[in-house]
C-alpha cells in the first residue's frame, strides 16, 4: 500500500500547524508590543541638543529627566511610567517642525516640550494648535509663542516672556544705570523682533527715547560698525538680545572699541560658553533669569541639586549646572504637565488642555504656583519671578547689590 497520500496529508497538517503557530506567535508579539507601548505615557522633547546652544538643551533635558524619575518612582502618571523621547532641532525651524510631526503622528506623544529658540517654537506653534496636542515651552521667550491668536490655544509655557522681560530691562537700566537714552543691539530674527516691539513699548510707557536699534546676525564676528553707530548716537546703556555666540561678539567688539557702556541683557548669554567666549568683560553683562541655584539653597533646591549630582556624576558644584534656568523651568513644567494629565484622566489633547486650567496649586522649584494657567493666560511665570544675574568665574550668580 502506498504511503504518499498519508505523508502528503501529514505534511499539509504540519504546514498548517507551523503557519498557525507562526501567526499566533506574531500576534502575541504584536499584542505584547502594543501593550508595552500603551503601558507608558510618552513625552516628547524638541530642543537644540548640538551646536553652540547645546548646554541649554542639555539643561532642559536634565530638568525633565529628574522630574520624570520622581514621577516614575511615585507610580508614574495615571498609573503608567513616563517615557521621554528627544529630538535635536539643531536650531533649525524646519527640522523642529519635522520632529514635531514625527513625535505626534508616529510616536503618539501626549505632550511635546521644546522650542529652545523662538524661531523654532513659532514654526511649530500652528501645527500643535491644528492637531490639538499640548506644547510646553521651558525656554523660548518670544511673546507670540503663547499669545499666538489661535481660537483654541494649545501652547503653554514655564519661562520668561519677552514683553515682560523688556519692561524689567528698561526698569533696571533706569534705576541702576540712570539711563536716559538707551540703545538696542538685537539678533536679526523673530526673537529680536519680539523684543524690539517689547522694548519700544516699555520705553514709550516711560516717555523715553532710544538712541537707535541695530541688528546682528548669528554669524557676525565683528559688531563694531553697529556699536559705533549707537555710540555716536549717544547711547548710555545697551539692551542686548542674542544667543551665546553673537552676544560674545558684541562684548568682544565693545572691548576692541574701548567703549565702557552698561549692557543689560536678555538671558541669551546663559545658554552656553558665553563667559569663555566673551572673555573677562563678559562678567559685566547683567542678564535676566528665572532661577539660579547660586544663593538659593532652599530645601527644594537642595533636593533637586542632589538628584542632579546623583544622576550626572560630572556635576560636582553649582557651577556645573549652567544654565540652571533650563533645569528649573523644565523641572517645574514637567510636574505641572503631570498634574494636567492626571486632572484630564487621559492623554487626550483637549482634556489635557483643560487639565492645565484646572491646576490649583503646586510647590515647584522656582516658586509655589497658584492657578498658573487660565484660558487667557498660558504663561506660568511673571515679572515677580525674574532676577538679574551675571557670570562670575563661569558661574551664573544673582546680583545682590543695586
Amino acid at each position: 500500500m502506498s504511503t504518499k497520500p498519508l505523508l502528503s496529508n501529514l505534511s499539509r497538517r504540519a504546514l498548517l500547524c507551523a503557519t498557525g503557530c507562526a501567526v499566533a506567535t506574531a500576534m502575541t508579539f504584536s499584542l505584547a508590543h502594543t501593550a508595552k507601548a500603551e503601558d507608558t505615557i510618552k513625552i516628547g522633547l524638541i530642543a537644540t541638543l548640538s551646536g553652540p546652544s547645546a548646554k541649554s538643551g542639555e539643561a532642559i533635558t536634565r530638568g525633565l529627566e529628574v522630574a520624570i524619575d520622581e514621577l516614575n518612582a511615585a507610580g508614574g502618571i495615571l498609573g503608567k511610567q513616563v517615557e521621554l523621547l528627544s529630538r535635536d532641532d539643531e536650531s533649525n525651524p524646519a527640522k523642529g517642525l519635522t520632529a514635531a510631526r514625527e513625535l505626534v503622528q508616529r510616536e503618539k506623544v501626549a505632550v511635546v516640550f521644546g522650542g529652545l529658540q523662538t524661531p523654532v517654537s513659532l514654526a511649530m506653534v500652528p501645527y500643535f494648535n491644528q492637531v490639538k496636542t499640548p506644547f510646553m515651552g521651558p525656554w523660548a521667550a518670544g511673546t507670540p509663542v503663547t499669545k499666538n491668536g489661535a481660537e483654541e490655544n494649545y501652547i503653554f509655557r514655564v519661562s520668561a516672556v519677552d514683553e515682560l522681560v523688556d519692561i524689567a530691562l528698561v526698569d533696571r537700566a533706569v534705576a541702576v544705570h540712570g539711563s536716559k537714552l538707551p540703545g538696542m543691539i538685537l539678533i536679526n530674527n523673530p526673537w529680536g523682533e519680539s523684543n524690539e516691539k517689547g522694548l519700544r513699548a516699555a520705553l514709550t510707557a516711560r516717555n523715553m527715547e532710544y538712541a537707535g536699534i541695530e541688528k546682528i546676525e548669528g554669524s557676525d564676528v565683528d559688531v563694531v560698525p553697529q556699536l559705533t553707530r549707537l555710540k555716536e548716537a549717544g547711547a548710555d546703556t545697551l539692551f542686548m538680545v542674542a544667543n551665546v555666540d553673537p552676544s560674545a561678539q558684541v562684548i568682544k567688539s565693545l572691548e576692541r572699541m574701548g567703549w565702557e557702556v552698561p549692557v543689560v541683557s536678555h538671558w541669551g548669554p546663559a545658554g552656553g560658553r558665553f563667559s569663555e567666549l566673551a572673555g573677562p568683560r563678559g562678567e559685566e553683562v547683567e542678564m535676566i533669569q528665572t532661577f539660579t541655584f547660586s544663593g538659593n539653597m532652599t530645601d527644594k533646591a537642595k533636593d533637586v541639586f542632589a538628584k542632579l549630582q546623583a544622576k550626572y556624576p560630572e556635576i560636582e558644584t553649582i557651577k556645573d549646572v549652567t544654565p540652571a534656568v533650563g533645569v528649573a523651568n523644565a523641572y517645574d513644567a514637567m510636574h505641572l504637565t503631570a498634574l494636567a494629565i492626571e486632572k484630564a484622566g487621559s492623554t487626550d489633547g483637549p482634556a489635557i488642555r483643560q487639565g492645565f486650567y484646572d491646576i490649583e496649586t503646586h510647590a515647584g522649584l522656582i516658586k509655589t504656583y497658584q492657578n498658573p494657567f487660565s484660558p487667557d493666560v498660558h504663561d506660568a511665570l511673571g515679572p515677580e519671578d525674574y532676577l538679574f544675574t551675571r557670570f562670575i568665574d563661569g558661574e551664573i550668580v544673582p546680583i545682590t547689590t543695586n
